[in-house]
C-alpha cells in the first residue's frame, strides 16, 4: 500500500515549480490558479511561474491581482515575447528554482492531490516523466460533445492518456512532471516545432532510456474547444506540425498519427478518380461508406456513454478531428516538398505569430 500524502511529505519535500504558459486566457487562468492553490502539497514547497505570451485580453493583470490576494504560494509573471508555448515553457524552466518541474496548461484545473501524486511517483523512481489522463469537460454543448469524442479511441487512436484508466508506461502523457535534472539532461522543449513540443521532448526522453508513466491517480480537467471551427484549427495545426517533428525524428510516427492523412488521401483521391472516371465511383462509395459506418458506430457508443442528445453532433466532431488532422498533415508535407518561392521550409515570424493567435481562439 502506498503511503498517504500526509505521511509521504514532510520538511524534506522537494521544491516544485509549476509552469503555466498562457496567451489570452482570461476565461481560464483564474480557475487554473485556484486549483494550484488548492493543492494538498506543502505550500512552502511550491512556486508558480506564469509565462505570458504578449496577451492583450487582460489575463496578465488577472494573474497579478490573483498574486496580490493570494500570498501562500509565490507567483511570478514572466514575459514570453516569442508568444509560442515551447518558448514559454523554456523560459519558465530556466527561471524555476524547484527540483521538480510540473507543466500545467491554462485550460486545465488540477485535482487537489495532483502535485503530491506526481511527486510521489517521481520519488519512488517509477518514471522520469509522470502524468495522468486528460479528463475533458466542455463548457458549451459543442464543447461537451468534443469532450466525449476526446475520450473515444475512434477519435484519439491509441493515445492512452485520453481514455485509459490503467497505470502503464506510454509514449507520452498529458502535461507531465519531471525532475529538473532530467530536463537539463535531455534538453528543453524544441522551439522550432510550435506544436507537438511535449511529444517531441518525450520522444527524446525515451530514446535516452527514460520511462514515461501514465497513472489514473494523477487527475486534471481540461477545457476543450467550444466550437467546431476552433476544433478544426486546433487539429489542422496538430497535423501540420507533426510533419515538422517527423523531419527531426522520422521513427517517431505512430499508426494513430498516420491513419488520418492516409484516410483523407484515400477519400479525396477516390473522389477525384470517380469524377474523372465514373465507373470508379464505387471506390469513393466504399471509402466514404466505411468511414460513415465507423463514425456512426463510434458516435452511438459515445452518446450512449455521455448522453443521447449529443448523437447528432458527434459525427461532425469526429469528422472535424480526422479531416483537420489529415489535411493539416498533407499541407505540412506540401509546405516542405514545395516551399513558396524565395522562402525556406521554416515558418516565418509572421506565420509563427499567426499560429500563436489562432490556436487560442475558442
Amino acid at each position: 500500500m502506498q503511503p498517504s500524502h500526509v505521511e509521504a511529505f514532510d520538511h524534506r519535500s522537494p521544491l516544485v515549480s509549476i509552469i503555466i504558459p498562457m496567451r489570452n486566457e482570461r476565461m481560464h487562468i483564474e480557475r487554473c490558479l485556484a486549483s494550484v492553490f488548492g493543492q494538498d502539497y506543502p505550500s512552502e514547497c511550491l512556486e508558480v511561474l506564469v509565462v505570458d505570451g504578449d496577451s492583450d485580453d487582460g489575463c496578465s493583470q488577472l494573474v497579478l491581482d490573483f498574486a496580490a490576494s493570494h500570498s501562500a504560494i509565490p507567483i511570478r509573471l514572466l514575459p514570453n515575447p516569442k508568444r509560442i508555448i515551447p518558448a514559454g515553457l523554456n523560459a519558465g524552466v530556466r527561471a524555476a528554482r524547484g527540483d521538480i518541474v510540473v507543466r500545467v496548461d491554462a485550460h486545465t484545473t488540477l485535482a487537489p492531490d495532483y502535485v503530491s501524486a506526481c511527486v510521489r511517483y517521481l520519488r519512488q523512481g517509477k518514471a522520469d516523466n509522470v502524468g495522468g489522463m486528460m479528463l475533458p469537460r466542455g463548457t458549451t454543448f459543442v464543447g461537451q460533445g468534443v469532450a466525449l469524442a476526446m475520450t473515444s479511441p475512434f477519435g484519439m487512436g491509441d493515445a492512452k492518456f485520453h481514455y485509459s484508466e490503467r497505470e502503464q508506461y506510454v509514449d507520452t502523457v498529458y502535461l507531465g512532471a519531471y525532475w529538473r535534472k532530467t530536463l537539463d539532461s535531455v534538453g528543453l522543449y524544441d522551439e522550432t516545432l510550435r506544436v507537438n513540443e511535449d511529444y517531441e521532448l518525450n520522444y527524446r526522453l525515451r530514446k535516452a532510456g527514460g520511462r514515461i508513466l501514465l497513472s489514473p491517480a494523477i487527475k486534471s480537467i481540461y477545457t476543450p474547444r467550444s466550437s467546431l471551427p476552433a476544433l478544426w484549427r486546433q487539429y489542422f495545426q496538430y497535423g501540420r506540425w507533426k510533419v515538422r517533428m517527423l523531419q527531426k525524428h522520422p521513427t517517431s510516427l505512430r499508426w494513430r498519427q498516420a491513419l488520418p492523412p492516409f484516410f483523407v488521401s484515400a477519400f479525396f483521391g477516390s473522389l477525384g478518380l470517380g469524377l474523372l472516371r465514373p465507373p470508379a465511383r464505387w471506390l469513393f462509395a466504399l471509402v466514404g461508406g466505411c468511414y460513415l459506418l465507423a463514425n456512426l458506430a463510434a458516435s452511438t457508443i459515445a452518446a450512449r456513454r455521455g448522453g443521447w442528445r449529443y448523437l447528432p453532433l458527434l459525427p461532425a466532431v469526429f469528422a472535424a478531428i480526422h479531416f483537420a488532422w489529415g489535411l493539416g498533415f498533407l499541407a505540412g508535407m506540401v509546405r516542405i516538398l514545395i516551399p513558396l518561392k524565395g522562402q525556406s521550409s521554416q515558418l516565418t515570424d509572421q506565420e509563427n505569430s499567426t499560429w500563436s493567435i489562432n490556436t487560442k481562439k475558442q
